[in-house]
């Protein structure tokens, strides 16, 4: 029986083709937007926490200021290198602490010149950055104490400067100081902000201080923090240490702050997946709105086919077997839209995922929970007219005209 109401089914889907293709249209844009928005919702959220992890490992950034990064110091006073060899020997739980100073400047080589961020540290900072040398070497413990004129370039300056070749013994002019590149550091891509973390020149310290910018200011302490070390009782030990040496009374507020990056993951992850789901569910709202169409459609073939109907009933056909028969054609409309949907929404994700630049991830939950909500759309929504035509009297279906 199920065999042959399957047929049957199959049989009066296939005499109208388009009217069942137009049928599952709604159904087919319902099941590929959420897949698609749910695809690439948490393509996104991985490439945030991949761009947040590529600042650092357990990272802590401390700046001037109340206020947090990229919002000023608010006349508060920098930091010096002092205080990040006070945090290094004084604070348990720590891998490295880089004290970090940045100017902008325009840097040239073999008669071509391009603008970039000059970042003056130590070797530490190549550790909380978690930045690999790919080719040459990192300072020598000579060259940071005297101010030496060597740096480090990333990819950026790499391939806009030096072409094809290694810019490792190449002399670079920064501003007024010709330096020696010494290192080239490995690729890392656009960073969390949107900004190029390839784009950079990393020179000593000193080596900036002296003689690019001219002032001793510190701009941020970078702190890594050992796996397994307690981020609440080191951020708890810095702020004490850094109040101590900054000379804060107990009734001033902090004059400065210091940002967790994965705090900053975990907020910005939350938020995108918050988004998904919000798009998921408008999205969502076309399958109901496709499932009204499949009710409405079977309706007017309940009323196309009542002498069909009233002819099966009154040979001895059961009414459960003619409820059946509409329910499968529901189901099987609703089923081949979700199919029909996965395989848009597959190319619809691959698609926005290579143009947004984020990772395509395939779900295969998502994709199963579609196409099982859209045949339940088909048995709820196919129910009320597969009733209708059950229930029909069958000396009336014999007499509809």
């Amino acid at each position: 029986m199920w065999l042959n109401t399957l047929v049957l089914a199959l049989r009066s889907i296939r005499r109208n083709l388009l009217r069942s293709f137009l049928t599952i249209l709604g159904i087919v844009i319902g099941v590929s937007a959420v897949i698609t928005m749910v695809t690439v919702g948490n393509g996104a959220t991985m490439a945030v926490q991949s761009q947040i992890a590529g600042l650092g490992t357990n990272l802590l950034q401390i700046r001037p200021g109340q206020r947090m990064m990229g919002m000023g110091s608010g006349g508060a006073p920098a930091f010096k290198e002092a205080d990040a060899e006070a945090i290094a020997s004084q604070i348990a739980g720590l891998t490295a602490v880089a004290p970090e100073a940045r100017s902008n400047a325009t840097v040239v080589a073999g008669g071509k010149n391009w603008s970039t961020s000059v970042i003056g540290s130590t070797n530490a900072w190549l550790k909380t950055g978690n930045w690999k040398i790919v080719d040459g070497r990192e300072f020598s413990s000579d060259e940071l104490r005297a101010g030496a004129a060597v740096c480090l370039i990333g990819q950026t300056l790499q391939r806009e400067l030096f072409g094809g070749g290694s810019a490792v013994g190449s002399q670079l002019r920064v501003k007024a100081m010709s330096c020696e590149v010494i290192g080239l550091l490995g690729a890392k891509g656009q960073g969390a902000f949107g900004n190029d973390q390839d784009d950079v020149v990393v020179v000593p310290l000193k080596t900036l201080q002296r003689r690019i910018t001219g002032s001793t200011r510190v701009n941020t302490l970078l702190v890594s923090m050992a796996d397994g070390a307690d981020p609440d009782s080191v951020k708890a030990g810095l702020t004490q240490l850094l109040r101590e040496r900054r000379k804060l009374a107990d009734t001033d507020p902090d004059n400065f702050n210091v940002l967790d990056t994965k705090q900053l993951a975990d907020t910005l992850s939350g938020t995108t997946q918050v988004m998904t789901m919000l798009l998921g569910a408008v999205a969502a709202v076309s399958l109901l709105v496709g499932g009204i169409g499949i009710m409405n459609i079977m309706l007017v073939s309940v009323t196309e086919r009542t002498r069909e109907i009233g002819l099966r009933l009154a040979i001895g056909a059961l009414e459960r077997e003619v409820l059946l028969q509409f329910l499968i054609e529901a189901v099987v409309l609703a089923a081949l839209g979700g199919l029909v949907g996965i395989v848009l929404a597959t190319v619809a994700s691959i698609g926005l995922s290579a143009i947004m630049g984020v990772p395509y991830q395939f779900n295969p939950g998502v994709n199963l929970l579609s196409f099982v909500f859209s045949a339940v759309i088909g048995v709820v929504f196919g129910y009320f007219p597969a009733r209708s035509a059950a229930r029909l009297n069958p000396i009336d279906a014999l007499r509809h005209e």
